[in-house]
């Protein structure tokens, strides 16, 4: 079987231009002068017969079929270079560049404070981190993707890491003022603080757990957030009944700042999944970062 060599040059290229923002410093990273990069990038498109990239002087951006493509070749270069890896003998070891895509109330409350564990860990690893709740396109330029919620119908190999439950919860300055809410329907005539779903855009229903079974409950409120971090805080200043993850809250409910609610109604839990390309075997460093991640949501 032949194989057209120049193919695989021209997806090593047009990996690093993504990886890089532009042709110039791709050029740098690869040796080349922009001119040779661009050239590269021209050969590929005509191979695959597509438009990949939207060129202006300053930047480049994928087109509707480069995302496609960048999404299918990604995960074909990680197994190239775990290959390689492999063949080198080193495909126990934990080093090099760990690109991870995050929700951003996990990496605040819980990754963070422990990261510095992790590092000490693996001191051939350096870590770069990019905060999203949102799904579309969570793992481009990513090894790996950290989110709350079912996993999708995907490609991608989903591990779940623990279930989270969530509370109710409001500032006792909020309560004092507007009363103590007695049953998950009496949140009708109180201010809710809602929360954006990412993969929707409208804010998420409020769903109650208790003995008879599960209710939801449409809340209502004049604040719409799609960051947990300004939702929390809004809900300390006393702006409204707001639902979070318990994880994350044990600081502000011990110290009295936040009071949980309905706790007769708090069965409700949210799985935390972490995404990674469709491989047989994840590189080690991937491996690694799962491992620590599973350990330290479970504590």
């Amino acid at each position: 079987m032949s194989f057209d060599t120049r193919l695989l040059t021209g997806v090593g290229v047009f990996g690093a231009v993504m990886e890089a923002g532009n042709f110039v410093r791709a050029a740098d990273v690869l040796g080349l002068t922009p001119s040779g990069v661009s050239r590269a990038v021209a050969r590929l498109e005509q191979r695959v017969g597509v438009r990949l990239f939207d060129r202006n002087p300053r930047e480049v951006t994928l087109t509707e079929e480069g995302a496609r493509f960048h999404a299918k070749i990604m995960p074909l270069l990680a197994g190239l270079e775990e290959a390689a890896s492999e063949a080198a003998g080193s495909a126990a070891f934990v080093g090099g560049r760990l690109r991870v895509s995050i929700d951003p109330w996990f990496a605040r409350m819980v990754l963070a404070p422990r990261i510095g564990e992790f590092l000490a860990r693996y001191p051939a690893l350096t870590l770069d981190l990019t905060s999203s709740n949102y799904r579309e396109e969570m793992m481009s330029g990513a090894d790996v993707a950290v989110r709350f919620g079912p996993p999708d119908e995907s490609s991608l190999i989903a591990r779940k890491l623990l279930d989270v439950p969530v509370l109710t919860c409001a500032a006792p300055g909020y309560l004092a003022r507007h009363g103590v809410p007695a049953t998950p329907h009496d949140l009708m005539h109180h201010d809710c603080i809602l929360f954006r779903d990412p993969q929707t855009g409208r804010p998420f229903t409020w769903e109650f757990q208790g003995d008879n079974g599960a209710i939801e409950i449409k809340a209502a409120g004049r604040l719409v957030m799609d960051d947990p971090s300004a939702a929390v805080a809004a809900c300390l200043a006393g702006q409204g009944i707001f639902q979070s993850f318990a994880i994350g809250l044990d600081e502000w409910l011990e110290s009295g700042t936040l009071t949980t609610i309905l706790t007769e109604w708090s069965g409700e839990q949210f799985p935390l999944y972490a995404y990674h390309p469709s491989r047989h075997m994840p590189p080690a460093k991937v491996r690694a970062f799962l491992d620590f991640v599973q350990r330290i949501a479970a504590t």
